[in-house]
Formats: structure tokens, C-alpha cells, sequence
């Protein structure tokens, strides 16, 4: 409903409409929580891979320096 309407709803269906978009924001907000979360673990594990890849890499070449 835009701003510019006339307002024709009773309190109660004002009431129950209110509810109704309350839950489904909450429980949007619930699913990127969840979303979040989900990225922030795979953004460590990530993290943790490139980390040993790089000191792999790094050891590599100094083993390659001392022969």
C-alpha cells in the first residue's frame, strides 16, 4: 500500500496486516543470519586453505634456494 492511499482497513485488519509483514521481516532477518553465518564459516575455511597453500608454496622455494 503506497503512502498516497486512502485508507480503508479496520484496526483489526490493520492489526493482523501488521503482524503478518513483523514475521515475515523477522523471519527474513532469521535466514540472513543464517546466510551470514553459513559465509563467515566458509570464509575461514577459505582462509585456512590459502593460508597452507601459501606457507606450502613458501617452503617450496626455500627448500628449491638451499639445493
Amino acid at each position: 500500500m503506497s503512502a498516497t492511499e486512502t485508507e480503508t482497513m479496520t484496526e483489526e485488519e490493520l492489526l493482523n496486516d501488521f503482524k503478518r509483514r513483523f514475521t515475515a521481516l523477522r523471519d527474513e532477518n532469521q535466514q540472513l543470519a543464517a546466510k551470514v553465518r553459513d559465509n563467515e564459516q566458509q570464509m575461514l575455511k577459505l582462509q585456512g586453505a590459502i593460508e597452507t597453500l601459501e606457507y606450502l608454496g613458501q617452503n617450496t622455494v626455500d627448500e628449491a634456494e638451499a639445493e
